[in-house]
C-alpha cells in the first residue's frame, strides 16, 4: 500500500490542499491520502489556530465523497507540538508493507535535516514537494528522498483566506461552499 500523510493546520482546508492530494496521488500512485491535522505546529508555535472540532468538521466537510481521502486525528488527540516523526511512526508500525509519502511544501525541503528525528525520518518517509509558483526546485538535503509534484501549482494559502474572511470578501471558490457555510456559520477569521 502506498500511503500518502500531508500534515498541517488546515485552517482552513482550501482549494490549494485538494489540489496537492489530488496531484500526490495521481504522480506518486497513491492508495490513499491522509490529511492529518497538526495539534501545534513546531514552526509556528506563537500561531493560534481554530479549534480541533472546527477544523476537523471543515476537512471533512471538504473531502466528502473522496473516497482516496481519509483524515487521521492522531496528532490533535495526542496534543502540544505535532512533529512529523511521531505520526510517520505510527504508520510505519501500523502498515509495516506499506510505503509512506509526507507531502510538503517547497519552503520545508532545505529544513528537513532540522525537523525532530530526521535522519529516521528521512529513512521512514520519501517526500512529495509542492511546487511554489516561481521558486526554483530545491535539492533533497543528504538523506531524504522524494519527488517534486508537477500538480496543479496555485497561489493560494490558509493566511489568505483568512484575511479574505477578516475583509468581508467571499472564499466559496477558495474553500468550496460547504466550508464557506462552516467558516459563516462558526464566525471563523473575523478578528
Amino acid at each position: 500500500m502506498r500511503i500518502g500523510l500531508y500534515g498541517g493546520s488546515f485552517d482552513p482546508v482550501h482549494l490549494g490542499h485538494l489540489l496537492v492530494a489530488q496531484a500526490a496521488r495521481e504522480e506518486a500512485q497513491l492508495d490513499k491520502v491522509v490529511f492529518v491535522p497538526a495539534a501545534q505546529s513546531p514552526f509556528k508555535p506563537d500561531r493560534k489556530v481554530s479549534s480541533d472540532s472546527v477544523r476537523t468538521q471543515m476537512l471533512r466537510l471538504a473531502l466528502a465523497g473522496k473516497t482516496y481521502c481519509e483524515v487521521d486525528l492522531q496528532e490533535l488527540e495526542r496534543g502540544g507540538v505535532s512533529y512529523t516523526i511521531d505520526t510517520v511512526r505510527n504508520y510505519s508500525t501500523g502498515f509495516p508493507g506499506g510505503r509512506l509519502f509526507y507531502i510538503v511544501g517547497a519552503d520545508h525541503v532545505s529544513l528537513l535535516p532540522k525537523w525532530r528525528d530526521a535522519a529516521e525520518l528521512g529513512l521512514l518517509a520519501e517526500f512529495l514537494v509542492i511546487p511554489r509558483p516561481g521558486r526554483e526546485q530545491a535539492p533533497f538535503p543528504a538523506g531524504f528522498r522524494g519527488q517534486y509534484l508537477n500538480g496543479f501549482p496555485i497561489a493560494l494559502s490558509a493566511s489568505q483566506v483568512r484575511e479574505r474572511v477578516k475583509n468581508g470578501l467571499p472564499v466559496d471558490f477558495l474553500v468550496g461552499s460547504a466550508v464557506a457555510e462552516a467558516i459563516r456559520h462558526n464566525g471563523l477569521y473575523l478578528s
